[in-house]
């Protein structure tokens, strides 16, 4: 039976890749030497194993450079850079959906001032519930004096353990709600300032003076 060339000629091609796949040459430079005289080898030393090394090929060609431990300096300053990098692609996002949304400065005002309304609705309901609930609080405050221990009349009854669980139910009440409204508030003034921010840039974005 005859073999075809093609497989004869594979036969001894495979060993050949495997040894060049096999062998590589490493080049490094010890940072003790102030030379700067490069060591070669078909293996890295333990002692310059975190050092950058770099891979040649048979004709001393370098292929590939392997980079080496970074120093804290090294690693801080590639936090910095990659931060700067993702603040600038950040900002390129929100400029372009900036330009996609609105058409011009009065479309931007028109959104600020409907969201800014529905912050001072929500804050004016709770406002008017917190006077309603401060209101009701004098009330059972007021009811509580006429009993002990608020009251300073030696024959006055111990006040009811309801009216207490009442008083302090509506204390909370009252909390709760006040810090919904500073919430409110808050939220108002943070829209005022997001838009106010938009404005300004899509007007640098226009180069509208």
């Amino acid at each position: 039976m005859r073999i075809p060339v093609i497989a004869i000629a594979l036969c001894f091609l495979v060993p050949l890749c495997a040894d060049a796949q096999q062998t590589r040459t490493y080049s490094w430079e010890d940072p003790d030497d102030g030379d700067g005289v490069k060591s070669y080898g078909d293996s890295i030393p333990a002692k310059y194993a975190e050092l950058e090394k770099r891979v040649l090929n048979e004709h001393g060609v370098v292929v590939e450079t392997l980079e080496g431990k970074k120093t804290p300096e090294q690693i801080e300053a590639e936090r910095v850079a990659n931060a700067i990098k993702l603040a600038a692609l950040l900002r390129q996002r929100a400029d372009q959906a900036l330009l996609a949304t609105y058409i011009d400065v009065d479309e931007i005002e028109l959104h600020r001032d409907r969201r800014v309304e529905l912050f001072q609705a929500q804050a004016r309901v709770t406002q008017l519930y917190l006077r309603n609930l401060r209101r009701r609080l004098t009330d059972l405050e007021r009811e509580a004096t006429r009993f002990k221990p608020y009251s300073l009349n030696p024959s006055a009854a111990m006040v009811d353990p309801g009216l207490v669980r009442d008083i302090e139910s509506t204390k909370e009440t009252i909390g709760r709600h006040e810090i919904n409204l500073s919430k409110y508030e808050t939220g108002e003034q943070n829209i005022i300032e997001r838009f106010d921010g938009d404005i300004d840039r899509f007007m640098v974005l226009k180069g509208i003076s």
